[in-house]
């Protein structure tokens, strides 16, 4: 082998390299691009923007949940009010007694 291809030869290795850590560094950059980074870092230079934030998401969340009780309640209340008029022997009663207690709350809550 002459000068010239050894030469030529490492040149090419060395473009390949090249050419793999490009694709690597875009590989990290997209990485990064989607894990919000920046985002998270302009956050950290702006408390006041994150305490609000947090404050936004903790209500929503608040809210959510109380929704979902309302609507998880509603349907016990439903079933349970469904069980007791089925007159069974002793869960029926039972039942018919916790619904009488709860409908006798709302009413003084309404009040």
């Amino acid at each position: 082998m002459t000068t010239n291809q050894k030469a030529s030869d490492e040149i090419k290795e060395l473009e390949e390299q090249i050419d793999e850590m490009h694709g690597l560094l875009q590989k990290l950059a997209m990485s990064l691009e989607k894990s919000r980074i920046a985002d998270y870092t302009q956050l950290l230079y702006r408390p006041a923007r994150l305490i609000w934030l947090n404050i936004l998401s903790g209500t929503a969340r608040g809210v959510g949940i109380a929704i979902g009780f309302t609507f998880f309640a509603a349907t016990i209340i439903y079933l349970l009010q469904m069980l007791g008029a089925l007159n069974l022997p002793i869960v029926g009663d039972y039942i018919a007694d916790i619904v009488r207690i709860v409908q006798r709350q709302l009413e003084l809550d309404t009040l």
